[in-house]
């Protein structure tokens, strides 16, 4: 696949629907801050926020700044909008990341609350680091979380439930990962999204991620300086495909394109 200028990412970016307008609707987006506000832990993904942020219009400018949401509390219904630049801007920290990750040959975890949209995505970063000599964590077998089993495809770690793969927002299969991994398999790098990007990060793993425009902890967790990369973008647009222009120019400036 080539790789995409900047102009012609962001355009690519915007024509699907991964930033710009997106779907996610604008109620939704400020009852997931309220909630998170509230201290409803489902929208903390695995960070400990504690009283820091009680203000849901704190949250608001936090989005705003960093994924590009509308900032206007008086918008509440309609359209919202994930800002392209900000997440080629973020693209290109986690690229940094990854660079420095590969230099080292360093021990990577990949894991998704999204298979049906992003564990390719994750996939294609994850054998590209395997190439220039990292370690990618192999999770044990037999783990179990929320009444499922976390497993893993693709080198990218999935929770499983009723012979089908879930989207999920718990911190609980992370837990289970690391807690079986030990200080020994303990990784250098998480590579995820959800509640798996946000409990590493608080467990203490360097931790990069994707999150929508929903889902605001993750950003809040990068403002903190627990999270070092979160990436602004609709995680489930309607063909998985989509995100293969965003994930080669990642690839490309990482330095991990062969």
């Amino acid at each position: 696949m080539p790789i995409l200028s900047r102009p012609a990412l962001v355009e690519h970016l915007v024509r699907t629907r991964i930033a710009g307008d997106v779907a996610t609707p604008r109620d939704n987006n400020l009852s997931h801050y309220r909630k998170l506000a509230n201290g409803d832990r489902h929208y903390w993904l695995g960070l400990e926020l504690g009283d820091r942020w009680a203000d849901e219009q704190d949250v608001l400018a936090v989005m705003a700044e960093r994924c590009g949401v509308i900032d206007d509390p008086a918008h509440r219904a309609g359209q919202d909008t994930i800002d392209p630049e900000l997440t080629v801007d973020a693209l290109d920290r986690m690229a940094a990341r990854l660079r420095k990750a590969a230099a080292g040959k360093e021990r990577v975890l990949f894991a998704t609350g999204h298979p049906g949209a992003l564990i390719d995505a994750h996939g294609r970063v994850a054998a590209a680091l395997r190439a220039k000599g990292c370690d990618i964590v192999r999770i044990p077998g037999g783990l179990v979380a929320d009444e499922g089993y976390v497993v893993q495809f693709a080198d990218v770690a999935v929770f499983e439930r009723g012979a089908s793969l879930w989207h999920t927002h718990s911190p609980e299969p992370m837990n289970a990962v690391l807690d079986a991994l030990g200080e020994a398999g303990r990784p250098d790098l998480v590579v995820a999204d959800h509640g798996w990007a946000g409990r590493a990060a608080q467990r203490g793993v360097d931790s990069v991620g994707y999150a929508d425009c929903n889902d605001p902890a993750l950003f809040i967790g990068e403002a903190e300086g627990t999270m070092q990369v979160t990436v602004p973008l609709d995680d489930h647009v309607v063909d998985p495909r989509f995100y293969e222009p965003m994930t080669a120019y990642l690839l490309d400036a990482a330095g991990l394109t062969a």
